[in-house]
This record gives C-alpha cells, sequence and structure tokens, in this order.
C-alpha cells in the first residue's frame, strides 16, 4: 500500500474502529468491564511508552540528521507543554469534587457541560491523532505502524471511559455511540490534513514526530500511570507490570518486524 493508505488505515483503526470496539465492550455486565479496564490500561500505557522512547524519539533524532537535536528536544518540551494546557481547557472533567468547578448551577448542568466538553476535546485530541499518525506513516512505514497501534491501544479504554462520561451525562446508549463515532471520524480527516499539509514541509517532520511522542508519553505518565497507581494491591502490581511490559514488547516487535 502507499503511504496515503496506511495513514488512512491506521486513522480509521485508530478512531472508528476503536469507538466500535468500546461500544461492544459496553455489552458486557458492568462488572465484567470493571474487571477488565485496568487490564486495558496498563497495557495501553506500555504501548505508548514503547512508540515514544523506542520508535517516535529516536526517529525525529536520526530523521534531523544530528544537525538539530536541541531542536527535536525542544519540540519534545512544547509538545508535553502543549497537551498540558489542552488538558487544563478541555479535559477538566476528569474532577469530579465540587471544588473543582466553579459557578455551574446544578450537578445536571455540570454534568451536561462536561459531556459537551468531552465531545470537543475528543474530536480535537482524535484529530491530533491524525496528524500525528500521518506524520509517523511519512517517515517510515514501521514507524507508522508502531504509533498507530499505540494510538488503538489508547483510545479503546478511553473510548469506553468516554461512553461512561456520556451516559452519565443523559444520553441514550444509541446517542452516545453516535456522537463518540462522529468525533472518531475527525482523526480520518486529521491524517488526510497532515499528509498533504506535510507532504510540503517535509523539514518538519522531525519536530511532528517529537510532538507526537510527547502526546504519547504525557497521555502514559499524566493520564494512564497515577490511576494505575490507585490500585496498590500485590497481584493487581504484578499484572500491572506484567501487560505494561507487553505493550512495550508488542511496540518492540513491530520494530524487529516490520522491514524499514
Amino acid at each position: 500500500m502507499n503511504t496515503l493508505s496506511w495513514i488512512v488505515l491506521f486513522t480509521f483503526l485508530g478512531g472508528v474502529l476503536s469507538a466500535l470496539v468500546a461500544g461492544s465492550f459496553l455489552l458486557l455486565q458492568e462488572r465484567a468491564r470493571a474487571r477488565a479496564l485496568p487490564y486495558l490500561v496498563a497495557f495501553a500505557t506500555g504501548a505508548l511508552l514503547g512508540a515514544a522512547l523506542l520508535g517516535l524519539l529516536p526517529e525525529a533524532i536520526e530523521q534531523s540528521q544530528g544537525h538539530h537535536v536541541q531542536t527535536v528536544g525542544v519540540s519534545l518540551l512544547g509538545g508535553i507543554a502543549l497537551f498540558f494546557i489542552l488538558e487544563k481547557l478541555v479535559l477538566w472533567r476528569h474532577c469530579h469534587e465540587d471544588h473543582c468547578e466553579t459557578h455551574v448551577p446544578s450537578t445536571a448542568h455540570r454534568d451536561r457541560a462536561s459531556s459537551a466538553l468531552l465531545l470537543v476535546g475528543d474530536g480535537v485530541h482524535n484529530a491530533l491523532d491524525g496528524v500525528l499518525i500521518a506524520a509517523a506513516f511519512m517517515t517510515d512505514t514501521n514507524v507508522g505502524i508502531m504509533a498507530g497501534i499505540a494510538v488503538m491501544t489508547h483510545e479503546i479504554p478511553s473510548e469506553v471511559g468516554n461512553f461512561a462520561v456520556l451516559l452519565h451525562g443523559g444520553m441514550s446508549r444509541a446517542r452516545a455511540l453516535a456522537y463518540n463515532l462522529a468525533t472518531s471520524l475527525t482523526s480520518i480527516l486529521g491524517g488526510l490534513v497532515g499528509y498533504f499539509a506535510l507532504s510540503h514541509a517535509l523539514q518538519a517532520l522531525p519536530y511532528a514526530l517529537a510532538v507526537s511522542a510527547a502526546s504519547l508519553l504525557y497521555v502514559a505518565v499524566a493520564d494512564l500511570i497515577p490511576g494505575l497507581h490507585r490500585r496498590v494491591d500485590p497481584r493487581a502490581s504484578f499484572w500491572q507490570v506484567v501487560l505494561m511490559s507487553a505493550g512495550v514488547l508488542v511496540i518492540y516487535a513491530v520494530e524487529q518486524i516490520v522491514p524499514h
């Protein structure tokens, strides 16, 4: 397949398919969902870290040809700052304490506002995922597949959480699924925009890859790992380590198997 076909395929898999898988996951009994979700999160954490540190960041440094390594580092830091600000603006919905939100007239209004922000934030996030996947595939098919796998493994548990917020905000299951699928389509749009924009600015690829690495690192370290630490019993900790390692090993296997 050509580069554009790879981009469309993996942005579809990372966006629309992950939303459908998450939707089918909601068909399970609530108790079964609660048991499986922490394991999905642990695996996703390892995949994100592996893609960022074994694939995207080394490739960004290599693409810079050793002349602008410090600029790659600045791009990485800038990406982390960007996602921190975005999380402050649109991901405050994760805060469930009343003192985190001010001037909200009622719980019902707050829940509806959280659902609206969720959809906006998820649409932006999926579009950025599409741009980042495009940047990775334009560099190397191997790197693109790693980035795509990382996005998919992260998006499935993330989409499950999105459904929970939308349902809590009063949406029906059918409406929540429809809205989630609509926001997932922005990943394909982001991939197409990234492909046609970056094709005229290939010199920006190392820095786009650094921002991509920052995205994955930020989600893993700032969002997923703190959640894993809430479970401190030895058995849960053991499986977290095992599944995080499995996520890293999947990325490593892709690196070894898929030719450059």
